[in-house]
């Protein structure tokens, strides 16, 4: 609970710190243009797992599509291109595990055309504590699970909430973000990771 606190504190000072005038939630059409004119990311971020563990690292996100979360401390790896999601895992010497983009709620953010208007996409879009809280979801596969995204104003994404197909929830809290940034041609390149580590 203690690194639960510790890893939530700097969500907390900025709602706390966020001006009152900014208690109006962002429209859904700006959310989706906002989304949508995020080319490249790179970003320090902190992750409460479904254990309640946390794990750190660095995100990189090229849209539309692709991500990759490096973990500190550790050999443990998430790669998406291609349309699959590829994990590492750091105590496995097999090859990663690779199941389909599609069926994972963080594909939502990584579509070529995000539109949270779409019907059946938005589940709950609301302002808490100063912030726009958009919970969201594949239409036509709400069993996939969904994702609920924190922006402050003006908009800004701060975290998500992933809850996947079996009802765990995984939190990742974005720091200081970089975008327009160029990231090496293998960087998301799932076939090269592959080679690297010899599985």
């Amino acid at each position: 609970m203690k690194k639960l606190a510790l890893a939530l504190a700097p969500v907390i000072a900025l709602l706390v710190s966020a001006p009152a005038a900014l208690a109006e939630k962002i429209p859904l059409n700006n959310i989706s243009n906002y989304l949508n004119g995020l080319s490249t990311l790179q970003s320090e971020f902190t992750q409460v797992n479904p254990d309640g563990t946390i794990s750190a690292g660095t995100v990189y996100i090229q849209r539309p599509g692709r991500v990759r979360f490096e973990y500190k401390n550790s050999n443990q790896l998430m790669l998406a291109s291609g349309g699959q999601v590829a994990v590492f895992d750091a105590k496995s010497n097999q090859g990663p595990q690779i199941y389909p983009l599609s069926k994972t709620p963080l594909s939502i953010i990584l579509a070529a055309n995000v539109n949270l208007a779409q019907a059946g996409m938005v589940t709950g879009h609301s302002e808490v504590k100063n912030t726009t809280v958009v919970t969201a979801q594949d239409p036509a596969h709400p069993e996939y699970g969904n994702i609920q995204m924190v922006f402050t104003s003006p908009t800004e994404l701060r975290q998500w909430v992933v809850t996947d197909d079996a009802g765990k929830k995984t939190t990742v809290i974005l720091g200081e973000m970089k975008k327009g940034v160029r990231f090496s041609s293998s960087t998301f390149v799932v076939e090269n990771e592959i080679a690297r580590r010899g599985n």
